[in-house]
């Protein structure tokens, strides 16, 4: 490998790692899914099962027990169906969930594979595609349970459900460029790890998981806007539970936005890699 395409810092750059060491890439990927339940009696089955007990509790304990209501876009406060808020809660919470996940390991990433630093041949800015990778599995695994959730109880999904993949691909730039800023950063400031650690729960509570934008104020809606989470989160709802087309234009300046996430992160990685080796 030449030394201009180990530290290629272009978008083309990015491109052509990616192709070049699709096959590493691929492997590295499952072997990082696996070691998740490596040991476990269940093994990959428990991708399945922890996301299905979680919808049950949802389901539970949010639509039998507390009745709890939801704002539609109208405004109107609405008693939905038995288990309906629950599928509406746990959109939002496994959009959150990838999001996290990528966010929690980013700082870890290098710092985790110091034995990769050291060989010069190595692609490193794989590593935080791998992450966000097996990130998407799991969250693919939720989705699988939500739709069919989704089916049981309206007894069908809507065809709108196929612009699931439009609505989440910038989502998956955004986030693969943040892991790779945070991936180096992490390498430099090992206390960004706690900061993630309450940036990711205060994320939480301040994205549209638990509550609908409606319900706030008005003069608070548009700092929503800039939560990475509410433009997404609102448009799966729409497209998967609402049968409804996404917000194109919202959608499409986020996706500006990702892909210069994602160019920017790539970037950053490649141009502060070079310490890697003197501080790990």
């Amino acid at each position: 490998m030449h030394q201009y395409e180990r530290h290629d810092a272009s978008p083309t750059g990015m491109v052509r790692t990616m192709f070049r060491h699709r096959g590493l890439l691929r492997r590295m990927l499952v072997r990082d899914v696996a070691q998740r339940y490596r040991g476990s009696a269940l093994g990959l089955l428990w991708s399945f099962v922890t996301p299905l007990l979680m919808l049950a509790v949802y389901t539970i304990v949010f639509s039998v027990v507390f009745k709890a209501r939801w704002v539609s876009r109208t405004g109107e406060a609405t008693l939905p169906e038995t288990g309906e808020f629950a599928l509406i809660l746990f959109c939002g919470l496994i959009l959150h969930a990838f999001f996290a996940d990528c966010l929690s390991r980013a700082p870890h990433i290098i710092l985790g594979n110091a034995n990769f630093v050291k060989k010069v041949i190595f692609p490193l800015e794989i590593l935080p595609v791998v992450a966000v990778g097996s990130a998407g599995f799991h969250f693919l695994m939720s989705l699988s349970v939500l739709l069919v959730a989704q089916w049981l109880q309206q007894g069908t999904v809507p065809l709108t459900a196929l612009l699931l993949p439009v609505v989440l691909a910038p989502f998956g730039m955004l986030a693969l460029g943040v892991t790779w800023i945070l991936a180096s950063i992490g390498v430099y400031l090992r206390d960004i790890s706690q900061i993630i650690g309450l940036a990711v729960t205060v994320l939480l509570f301040l994205s549209p998981v638990f509550y609908p934008p409606e319900s706030l104020p008005e003069m608070w809606r548009p700092y929503l806007i800039l939560n990475p989470l509410t433009i997404i989160i609102e448009n799966v709802r729409a497209v998967l539970l609402w049968g409804a087309m996404p917000d194109w234009r919202m959608l499409g300046y986020y996706t500006v936005a990702a892909a210069l996430v994602m160019l920017l992160g790539f970037a950053w990685f490649q141009k502060t890699r070079k310490g890697f080796a003197d501080v790990v």
